[in-house]
């Protein structure tokens, strides 16, 4: 299974993602592929934000050595779900899709709502961090069944 996590910058909320998945693929024993993109090329090959390594830290991941990457058409067909944080980043990806194979692997992170940007306040990281854990783990279990 690969697995995509995708925000605007891939800084703040998507270093985050792969990094919880990716603790959460590991203590589970699977052998999944975790990654994440953004979909602007503002920071390509930058580090996490520092305050996205922080609070990833707290927690016992460590993400500081992810580097920012752009989202690509190509990731439609490499990855099996792609989940993104915002309505604005679900456009964005599924403007590229080619097919309705492609259409069905995006889905928004919490479908209920959107992930916030902590990018311009501080305080919302840890809540950023907990509400992507939270569906994280909720995701590894629907997607454990899957298989």
């Amino acid at each position: 299974m690969k697995i995509l996590m995708v925000c605007l910058g891939n800084i703040c909320r998507s270093p985050i993602a792969e990094g919880v998945m990716q603790k959460l693929v590991k203590d589970n024993g699977l052998n999944w592929e975790v990654d994440s993109a953004g979909t602007a090329s503002y920071h390509i090959g930058s580090h996490p934000d520092k305050r996205s390594i922080a609070v990833a830290k707290q927690h016992g991941i460590d993400i500081a050595q992810q580097k920012a990457r752009e989202f690509g058409k190509s990731d439609l067909e490499t990855f099996d779900h792609i989940y993104v944080m915002d309505r604005q980043n679900y456009e964005n990806v599924t403007s590229l899709a080619s097919n309705a194979e492609q259409m069905s692997k995006v889905e928004l992170l919490i479908p209920e709502r959107i992930v916030p940007d902590p990018y311009y306040d501080d305080a919302l990281f840890l809540p950023v961090f907990e509400m992507i854990t939270t569906q994280c783990e909720k995701l590894l279990t629907e997607l454990k069944n899957e298989n």
